[in-house]
């Protein structure tokens, strides 16, 4: 699963790498923690334009009673988008990238309770395409009223991966972008063969500090190296 990542490029970088238009409103904060519910970036075409646009991380349909159904949506599997009733109208119609500098996942460590997070960057410094998919949702008594929401896509890991999660981000090279936003697109299998794991060149890792486990914490320290072995206690033999 993805259920943290980092969102530090500003918007007008991320405008110009995914050649999207961005109009300056409803800036969000530079965050080293991004948590499910909070607002993120997204690239996504609206008929118009391509557009570099905040979405609520957690996808509530349009069919849905209420927002609160969103918390459990923070995530789509790659391999169920064309059979889940939730993702099913949205994989066809309504894609969309969610910019990132990386994402955090926690390993389990023989005689831990705590669980060792990790962070997965980019090799080469430019922020990661997650795969997406968005919704909008209105109140039935507040039909003005409009609540856009995304989840991010994610699929089998890549060998870098594997060793610490058994999912990971799909993530989209820069060839398979205009594709995916595009919109009159429907062929599902069309779409779904572009849902694979990123090569593994592509991306790199490190342990971090157990600070980024507290949602409230959004520093750039959390993406700061750390060895966990640092202040063990000493192995009696």
């Amino acid at each position: 699963m993805c259920g943290r990542f980092v969102s530090s490029t500003p918007p007008d970088q991320l405008a110009s790498q995914f050649h999207a238009q961005f109009d300056g409103e409803h800036p969000l904060d530079p965050s080293y923690n991004v948590a499910p519910t909070n607002d993120v970036w997204s690239v996504l075409e609206d008929g118009s334009a391509r557009r570099l646009v905040p979405l609520h991380w957690g996808l509530v349909p349009s069919w849905a009673k209420d927002p609160s159904v969103g918390n459990r949506m923070i995530n789509a599997r790659a391999e169920t988008l064309a059979e889940k009733a939730s993702y099913k109208s949205p994989f066809k119609k309504r894609r969309c990238i969610i910019p990132a500098d990386g994402f955090f996942e926690w390993k389990s460590v023989e005689g831990q309770k705590k669980k060792q997070p990790y962070f997965m960057r980019p090799t080469d410094g430019q922020p990661f395409a997650f795969a997406g998919l968005w919704s909008v949702w209105r109140p039935k008594d507040r039909p003005d009223e409009e609540l856009r929401s995304c989840t991010v896509i994610t699929g089998a890991p890549n060998s870098v991966v594997a060793d610490i999660h058994d999912r990971m981000p799909v993530i989209l090279p820069a060839s398979a972008w205009d594709t995916w936003l595009d919109s009159a697109i429907d062929d599902t299998d069309l779409l779904g063969k572009l849902l694979v794991p990123a090569a593994p060149s592509l991306v790199t890792l490190h342990p971090v500090s157990t600070a980024v486990n507290n949602v409230r914490d959004k520093g750039a320290h959390l993406i700061d190296p750390f060895d966990p072995h640092a202040d063990a206690p000493p192995t009696l033999l």
